[in-house]
């Protein structure tokens, strides 16, 4: 669905472009007409997308780089610039789960190293490498996809929730920093997203668990959320086209929730 945001033309580098809710954004800004890099670990997801984008007469590059990898991501910007001579929007979707279920004091310090460079450091990592464009340009975008557990946080994600609450102090900061220079950072915070991890993992555990049928179990899951339904992948891809347009101009340093109104609960 295309919501003429006037971002035709514009430049918007997406990390994680090619899974899940990381897919939906992409095809978000190609409808809108945006020319697109692609930037992720595993390149032989990302192709098939971006062949998609190109199909409907979109633009979109693929380039390999490792988040948590500071070199890489400036390699990424820095190739980005050379394909499109701007940067005008970054959309940074790519992050884990980490453990699941596991308390505080069972979670290793190599599992919690390891989501917390992932979620905070990959983002930190590329809002450095596009930030001297940005201030240069005196224009930039900058969303962050977040997460709710890291509005209220969830006992057995410890982890995982520390990792987007510290994203949200990054997020407001950098909002701080940036600020004088025209530039908008925000963090766009989904909660749980319709698709196959929801259907194939979180469904059937809770059907197990609660020895009630799945589609049972997915109206219970919804029904913990005020509107009664589970967020989609569409809907987290509005929500950063809206922050990464000019209809948001005045808007840095928020964290945006699309999940149904949980957070709010």
């Amino acid at each position: 669905m295309t919501m003429n945001l006037e971002l035709k033309g514009r430049v918007v580098l997406i990390t994680g472009p090619a899974k899940g809710m990381g897919e939906a954004v992409t095809m978000a800004f190609a409808d809108e007409g945006c020319r697109l890099a692609l930037v992720g670990r595993d390149t032989t997801a990302i192709e098939p997308v971006a062949a998609r984008v190109r199909a409907a007469g979109g633009e979109a590059i693929v380039i390999p780089c490792d988040i948590t990898d500071e070199r890489q991501c400036q390699g990424a910007a820095e190739r980005t610039l050379a394909a499109y001579g701007r940067i005008d929007v970054l959309v940074n979707v790519a992050g884990g789960s980490g453990p699941i279920g596991k308390t505080g004091w069972e979670t290793s310090q190599e599992e919690f190293n390891e989501i917390v460079t992932l979620n905070m450091t990959g983002c930190f990592n590329t809002m450095r490498a596009v930030m001297p464009t940005f201030a240069a340009q005196r224009y930039g975008k900058i969303v962050n996809v977040g997460g709710t557990f890291g509005m209220r946080g969830r006992a057995g994600r410890m982890a995982y929730s520390a990792s987007k609450w510290g994203l949200r102090g990054i997020t407001k900061s950098f909002a701080l920093e940036a600020g004088s220079f025209n530039v908008n950072v925000n963090c766009v915070a989904p909660g749980m997203v319709e698709g196959p991890r929801f259907r194939g993992k979180v469904v059937p555990e809770m059907a197990r668990r609660l020895g009630i049928s799945e589609e049972a179990a997915a109206e219970r899951h919804a029904a913990d959320y005020a509107l009664r339904r589970v967020s989609t992948g569409e809907d987290v891809a509005n929500a950063c086209l809206f922050l990464a347009s000019d209809a948001s101009r005045q808007i840095t340093g928020v964290d945006l929730p699309v999940d149904g109104g949980w957070a709010a609960l």
